[in-house]
């Protein structure tokens, strides 16, 4: 026989970028401890919103099947005496399996004869199981840091205020997270407060939908909020420019999502353009709007968490929160021109970029010597790679760039273009960050390259130093630190493949996939072209695990 199960935790409203991996997490970890514990079942589906995380079970199997029992006693001659009557030792290994001796087998095993007892046991009522199965699953999920509320000590990601466990019609008889589990759970906050009972697990999507103006299912609700913001930028003239990870996002900031779209002041639209979309998307967590060329229009669409009775003083709201933000980010862009790019630059020493590697400063000193010793290796016009080396950290103390910190560089482009730098210069500055990860967009003119190259081997060369040191340290404090911990993202700034112009590899047996080179350099090497440095100026080979590499021109 089978049931369907249902368990829902019921929570204030939960972290919306941790949301869905705290979805997938619970609902993985429910299938693996049932499968664990020999519990069949046809399928599962999980729901997230903002105040619960769910998982539903269809066809759970009632009972755990009959366990095959095989135990291996002591040996005979320990057993039985000469006259082959039963000594203790037998007589407890029979009592033990709650059997008589005749039922007992003997078993030649190794260098000899062993009693043995093989039979079976009923499997336990999957409703006694269920509780310990859904407590180790919450116990496994990629919380990183728990908290406590009220007088309890249970911890969690955020208070828990209800919990549902149903097999099939029957409540589960448990109490996770100091919260005992019954029928009932809570639609919207504002538009359906009472509580709902619950029949059975079938029902859970259409009774919160119908009475509790909840969808509950991520994807559907996903799906919704996409299509409003879709129809709503069509209805003004233009077509809403949608993020992947924003509409994830609000997903899961919404429980019933209901699509606003709101004006603010056109003159704000003189701004660049990274910083209209970055405060509207990353600041406000709406929608821009284009129009059919792709020019940003003075308009946004919000998903809101309420179907309200008069829709303008919604939209009026989000207009008067916006507008504060606009205004914020005009005065710092106008106070930002008021002085060139290079003027940001005399403060660069009074910045630590860290502590045993010196100021911001220094740093530029630095890209400005590699940059200029990489240029002539791969064609980039060497006064054009100093000038862009020296500016592509001056954007970092721009107010601009305090406000909002994502667009480093890109300010910097729009700064040096104002001042009248040249277009490759300018470019050099906003793609010096690139690549920002693997098979990420890499610079599109020579001077960035060369930049590029410089920052990312400045970093390798002075943090991979400092780092390494701290994760040993971290290790033998924190012995469960990963061996993925990266908080320099050195990873990111060592390069994969060699750009073209650059005139080496390694000839190392590492770098050619074999195995004298260690564990160590096979690994820096990753099987591709070992290094971006030159065989002249910059570095000779590289240095692996117990031996220098040798270096072979192409």
């Amino acid at each position: 026989m089978s049931r369907d199960f249902l368990v829902e935790i019921g929570t204030e409203e939960l972290p919306p970028l941790a949301l869905p991996g705290l979805e997938r997490a619970f609902a993985a970890g429910i299938g693996e401890y049932l499968a664990e514990a020999g519990l069949p079942f046809a399928a599962s589906k999980s729901f997230a919103t903002p105040r619960r995380l769910a998982v539903r079970v269809e066809g759970l199997a009632t009972d755990q099947p009959a366990q095959a029992i095989k135990l291996r006693g002591p040996p005979v001659s320990a057993a039985f005496d000469d006259a082959g009557n039963a000594k203790p030792a037998a007589i407890k290994f029979a009592e033990k399996c709650g059997v008589a001796l005749s039922d007992l087998t003997r078993v030649m095993e190794g260098k000899g004869e062993f009693l043995y007892y093989a039979g079976s046991k009923p499997g336990a009522a999957t409703v006694d199981l269920l509780p310990a199965i859904v407590q180790r699953a919450l116990d496994g999920l990629p919380i990183p840091k728990r908290m406590r509320w009220g007088s309890s000590e249970v911890e969690f990601v955020r208070p828990v205020h209800w919990v549902v466990m149903l097999f099939g019609p029957d409540v589960v008889a448990a109490r996770l997270l100091d919260t005992v589990a019954g029928n009932t759970t809570r639609g919207h906050r504002f538009h359906a407060p009472a509580p709902i009972e619950l029949k059975q697990p079938a029902d859970y999507e259409l009774v919160l939908r119908e009475q509790g103006y909840v969808i509950a299912d991520f994807s559907l609700r996903r799906e919704r909020v996409r299509e409003q913001v879709v129809a709503a930028g069509a209805a003004i003239g233009g077509s809403a420019l949608l993020d992947d990870a924003l509409l994830d996002e609000v997903t899961a900031l919404v429980e019933w999502p209901v699509a606003v779209a709101g004006q603010f002041d056109p003159r704000f639209l003189e701004l660049p353009r990274e910083v209209l979309i970055s405060t509207l998307q990353e600041h406000q967590r709406y929608f821009p709007c284009l129009d059919k060329g792709g020019s940003l229009l003075p308009w946004f669409i919000t998903a809101s968490n309420i179907e309200s009775r008069d829709p303008s003083q919604v939209r009026a709201g989000n207009e008067r929160v916006v507008r504060p933000r606009l205004s914020d980010a005009a005065f710092f862009w106008t106070q930002d021109r008021k002085h060139p790019l290079a003027a940001f630059g005399a403060g660069l020493d009074a910045v630590t970029y860290q502590a045993k590697l010196g100021s911001l400063g220094a740093r530029t000193q630095r890209l400005v010597s590699l940059a200029s010793a990489i240029a002539p290796l791969i064609d980039a016009e060497p006064a054009a790679t100093q000038r862009a080396a020296t500016l592509a950290k001056c954007d970092l103390l721009s107010a601009m760039v305090g406000e909002f910190p994502e667009l480093q560089g890109v300010m910097g482009r729009y700064l040096a273009s104002a001042d009248g730098e040249p277009a490759d210069i300018a470019m050099a500055i906003e793609e010096h960050y690139l690549p920002r990860g693997a098979g990420g967009a890499l610079p599109s003119n020579k001077v960035g390259t060369a930049v590029a190259l410089a920052d990312k081997l400045d970093a390798l060369a002075g943090d991979f130093r400092d780092w390494s040191k701290a994760f040993r340290d971290a290790r033998s404090i924190w012995p469960k630190a990963r061996s993925d911990w990266d908080p320099a993202h050195l990873d990111r700034a060592a390069p994969r493949s060699r750009p073209a112009g650059i005139g080496g590899t390694c000839g190392c047996a590492a770098a050619r996939g074999q195995s004298d080179g260690g564990q160590r350099s096979r690994s820096l090497h990753r099987g591709t072209p070992a290094s971006v440095f030159s065989r002249r100026q910059i570095r000779r080979g590289c240095v692996g695990a117990n031996h220098r590499h040798r270096w072979r021109d192409d």
